[in-house]
């Protein structure tokens, strides 16, 4: 009986060490959603939505810019075929660039968002943008872990995972390096590439 206890618990104990997993599935604004789980914001307004996801600061949102922004190219959406990623821009532009410009302006943005207009939520979630370091922070250390995590503490699925991709990219890069001291071997070089010696 006391065996069943201890493992139990330690079972409770790892089913428990996520926390809760919130969902903001009930709030009916894409870009209110995207802005919580995304940049943990709650309170902002279109002028300042623009400008985050402006990368390049041009003021227009590109083709490119507002792929980024719903993650239409980040591993999650990896599903969606290109034809459904095209239609998704299509309907976006479509409410926000009626002039059909080919990009979203500031004041068209600001303009339309004063009218109600809003960014739809096509299903896709919640905008994955952020490169795998800053997913893994948002979406999973600050959550979980927090400041004073120690080493020993990261011992999630999650955190492995993430590890495991550092190892990786590591590797590789030990990997390129030695490739690119290698000094060059006379031998490997092809004959019609060699320099015909001078009679």
């Amino acid at each position: 009986m006391i065996a069943f206890l201890v493992i139990f618990l330690a079972v409770a104990r790892l089913c428990l060490a996520h926390g809760s997993h919130e969902d903001h599935g009930d709030i009916e604004d894409w870009a209110t959603r995207h802005m919580i789980e995304e940049h943990h914001i709650s309170n902002f307004d279109p002028g300042s939505f623009f400008m985050l996801h402006d990368y390049d600061s041009s003021g227009v949102w590109t083709v490119d810019e507002v792929r980024r922004t719903y993650g239409l190219d980040d591993s999650s959406n990896a599903g969606l075929t290109e034809e459904r990623k095209q239609q998704i821009l299509k309907e976006i532009f479509g409410i926000f660039d009626p002039q059909k410009t080919g990009v979203i302006r500031q004041s068209e943005w600001m303009r339309l968002s004063r009218e109600g207009k809003k960014l739809p939520d096509f299903g896709t979630g919640p905008g994955h943008h952020g490169d795998l370091e800053y997913e893994y922070e948002i979406h999973h250390f600050e959550k979980y872990h927090g400041d004073g995590a120690t080493e020993e503490d990261l011992t999630h699925p999650e955190d492995i995972e993430h590890f495991r991709q550092h190892d990786h990219a590591e590797d590789a890069q030990i990997q390129l390096a030695k490739l690119q001291q290698m000094a060059i071997v006379e031998a490997n070089i092809p004959i019609k590439f060699l320099k015909s010696p001078s009679t």
